[in-house]
């Protein structure tokens, strides 16, 4: 998740916490208000029906008409049930249907006087009330029908604000944390396309002082300082090649020249030879890596052009056949290739001779009938080259570490060699966007498959 919407998520579920917490204060504060609202109500009816109990003549043919004019003026669906002092019904509201209350709620009034109920349906209000000498059991019930539709309407209203606040708060959250951060993710996208060959490509910074500008800042700094060392080393190792390169030609020139003369003991002829591939060796390990610093895999593609495998193939047999004239190689093309196939790759045609004179060298110092067989499979995806030869296969545990620089397996303790082909070969097939792989078919099998994508 990007650091855009971690912020806006975190700042969405902050605010959504606290109007939530803002809601429900607001919901629990008026169910206490309606049910404070509710009590004060029912104690001024209870008043009002003991003022009037106390003002009237005739009670029971007063109370009629005056609870029929003022029913539901205070609360509604009002039920008033009135006892004498022997706690006999004198008077209710209930009509049509059987009376019936609680003897019980009658006597505790006795103790308390005052008795109000909210968590009964409905709520209760009763009270003892001793009107012109006499005691009055007066008890009253309602449902705060308006008092509950108001607070129903309130929990609507709270939760679709809720709701249509979280979404804002997410979407405006988003849109300024983008504004905000606009400047981060355009110093991305410039150190995104800083690459070796462009070390001295500026990012830019902005006039303010804010983090983003001191980052800038810091990187261009630090970027300087890479490209001073990643010239330092190029030119050292153009440098070192170049120089090493003169010397490594005569050797190879007057080591021809010897060894032609044929005036040699077989010891020292075995010996003159041994040293001429060594040569011819460290030449072609010199002049990979002259060719490599000029190239990486940014750049590489700019120089691109269309090569045939084959023809690589070939060219990168006859330079191994010269040092190595003993090597035989039997090339065929897959059954699986179709008649259409063209054999050819985008690349670099000098970096792909040194994949193929490495492979077939170490056929060469490797194997035990100095044969290789070469495999061609073209598909419509893919174009495989397995490079197959005979002799001693590398352990499973040597393997993954194959083409790491400086590795060489058990099969070749006794064999000249700098363990940096297998390397070299990988980062020169990483640079075209292709992948080679080692697998041991049978014993006494070496395969190396070299996989172009299309």
């Amino acid at each position: 998740m990007s650091l855009k919407r971690k912020i806006a998520l975190n700042l969405s579920i902050a605010f959504s916490l606290l109007f939530g917490i803002v809601m429900a204060v607001i919901y629990m504060s008026f169910n206490d208000f309606r049910k404070d609202e509710f009590k004060e109500r029912f104690r001024q009816r209870l008043e009002f029906t003991s003022h009037f109990i106390a003002k009237s003549k005739d009670f029971e043919e007063e109370a009629p008409v005056f609870f029929n004019e003022n029913s539901d003026n205070i609360l509604l669906n009002e039920t008033i049930l009135i006892f004498n002092a022997n706690k006999e019904l004198i008077y209710s509201t209930i009509k049509d249907r059987n009376v019936t209350w609680d003897n019980a709620l009658l006597k505790e009034l006795d103790e308390k006087k005052v008795i109000y109920s909210e968590k009964t349906v409905p709520e209760i209000y009763a009270a003892l009330k001793k009107i012109n000498g006499e005691n009055y059991y007066i008890l009253t019930s309602a449902y705060d029908t308006n008092g509950n539709s108001k607070l129903a309407y309130l929990k609507y209203l709270l939760i679709t604000a809720y709701v249509m606040s979280t979404l804002l708060i997410g979407f405006f959250s988003y849109y300024f944390m983008g504004q905000f951060l606009k400047p981060l993710e355009d110093l991305n996208q410039e150190i995104s396309e800083v690459t070796a060959h462009k070390l001295t490509t500026e990012v830019p910074v902005g006039q303010s002082n804010d983090e983003i500008s001191v980052l800038a800042r810091s990187f261009n700094t630090m970027i300087k300082r890479l490209d001073d060392v990643f010239q330092s080393q190029k030119d050292f190792t153009a440098s070192a090649s170049h120089e090493i390169r003169t010397p490594i030609t005569r050797m190879a020139f007057q080591l021809e020249n010897l060894i032609k003369l044929g005036q040699h003991s077989p010891e020292t002829l075995i010996s003159l030879q041994q040293i001429q591939r060594d040569v011819y060796q460290l030449s072609d390990l010199t002049n990979s890596l002259l060719l490599l610093t000029k190239f990486d895999k940014e750049n590489i593609q700019s120089i691109y052009e269309e090569v045939r495998i084959d023809e690589v193939i070939f060219e990168s047999f006859e330079a191994v056949e010269k040092s190595y004239p003993k090597l035989k190689m039997d090339f065929l093309i897959s059954e699986k290739t179709s008649e259409n196939a063209l054999l050819t790759i985008n690349g670099v045609q000098s970096l792909l001779d040194i994949v193929f004179i490495n492979l077939f060298k170490n056929a060469a110092v490797y194997s035990d009938d100095t044969e290789v067989d070469v495999l061609i499979t073209e598909t419509e995806n893919e174009l495989i080259v397995d490079v197959i030869s005979h002799g001693n296969t590398i352990p499973k545990e040597e393997q993954p570490k194959l083409f790491e620089a400086f590795m060489r397996g058990n099969n070749s303790q006794n064999t000249s060699g700098s363990g940096l082909g297998l390397r070299i070969v990988k980062r020169i097939l990483e640079y075209h966007g292709a992948d080679i792989t080692y697998t041991s078919p049978g014993d006494l099998l070496n395969k190396f498959s070299v996989i172009f994508n299309k």
